[in-house]
């Protein structure tokens, strides 16, 4: 247990940010997910600047990692010229 009163505070900003970044991260994985369902290259042409969007937030906000960004980025992009 954390003794200082600074240290106590510090516990409860990492546990909300800890928090936040999961949500982060989960609404993101579901998106993708989303995205690579999708069998219309309309649909996700729609779709894919808004998880491109997703990614660059969550690279920027050190969630993930910036080169984890871009596979998935490059992955996605890919997959929806591949779609007719």
């Amino acid at each position: 247990m954390a003794n200082h009163k600074s240290a106590i505070k510090r516990i409860r900003a990492n546990n909300a940010k800890r928090l936040r970044n999961r949500y982060y991260a989960k609404t993101s994985r579901n998106a993708v997910k989303a995205l690579r369902s999708l069998s219309s290259k309309k649909e996700a042409g729609e779709q894919l600047p808004r998880v491109i969007s997703m990614l660059d937030k969550l690279a920027k906000k050190n969630v993930i990692h910036k080169n984890k960004a871009s596979n998935l980025k490059s992955k996605l992009m890919k997959f929806v010229a591949k779609l007719k």
